[in-house]
């Protein structure tokens, strides 16, 4: 897979509910209700797998929680890339919008948890 985002990219399971998106221009679609899928997550973005269809351009806003951190991270995040999937779902990209540079000591935590569970063979 081409590599499209400035950070490394680690893999997560999580699961998010999309219920709105909005745009700058006071846009907004409301009652979407799109379960994802978070496949991973880097310091400048998520990717994702859902079965809906998501505008791309659109931002919407999500709570990201790291189980072994015990860290909650509150973010706004817009959505970049979709690409369809041979399953019917589709893949996204999706940038964090506004994420201020304090929070990259979760993103580093998450790098250094990852690569000792990889070292010692008990990635899951």
């Amino acid at each position: 897979m081409l590599e499209q985002r400035r950070s490394r990219r680690i893999p997560v399971t999580m699961y998010l509910e999309v219920s709105s998106v909005f745009k700058q221009d006071n846009v907004q679609v409301d009652h979407i209700n799109a379960p994802i899928q978070v496949l991973d997550v880097s310091k400048n973005g998520i990717g994702f797998i859902s079965e809906s269809v998501l505008p791309v351009g659109f931002y919407f806003n999500s709570r990201l929680t790291f189980r072994e951190q015990d860290e909650n991270l509150n973010c706004v995040v817009q959505i970049v890339r979709q690409k369809p999937r041979s399953d019917g779902k589709y893949n996204y990209g999706c940038e964090f919008v506004g994420m201020a540079s304090v929070f990259d000591y979760i993103f580093e935590e998450i790098e250094e948890s990852y690569d000792k569970k990889y070292e010692t063979g008990n990635c899951e």
